[in-house]
């Protein structure tokens, strides 16, 4: 199973259980920990369990496990550490807390000279130095 494909069965997996805002973001260009991180969140601590009981459950029936879970018992933050892909599913104020979309999305690309409607730029110019002056301090 590629990364790619076993993002997709762990998104539809999480969607599954009702996860809300389940992003993929794939991290190839950025680092080489993972392919992709999946991202989700449930409204309690019992739906984040819950969705990663079937992550872990759609995953073996693939014969696909793990390499570590973490944060299963307090429910806020679950990941699961599957090589290539990195799962998180929040609770809602741990994910905007976090913020991993801001944090991992690609950078944005930038204007050409020309700009968007033909414009041209005008160059930037180097800032002048300022001469050094004496200030003459009357002493009374």
């Amino acid at each position: 199973m590629t990364p790619l494909q076993l993002s997709r069965l762990i998104a539809d997996a999480a969607e599954e259980k009702k996860a809300r805002a389940v992003v993929r973001i794939d991290i190839r260009q950025r680092t080489s920990i993972a392919d992709y991180f999946v991202i989700c969140e449930g409204d309690t601590d019992r739906q984040v369990r819950a969705i990663t009981d079937s992550i872990l459950d759609t995953c073996r029936e693939q014969g696909v496990r793990p390499l570590r879970t973490a944060g299963y018992q307090e429910g806020s933050w679950v990941v699961l550490d599957y090589a290539s892909v990195i799962v998180h599913i929040f609770l809602p104020g741990e994910r905007a807390y976090y913020d991993l979309e801001t944090l991992w999305r690609a950078p944005r690309k930038r204007v050409a000279a020309g700009g968007a409607n033909g414009e041209t730029a005008k160059p930037r110019r180097k800032p002048t130095p300022r001469k050094a002056t004496t200030r003459k301090v009357s002493s009374r």
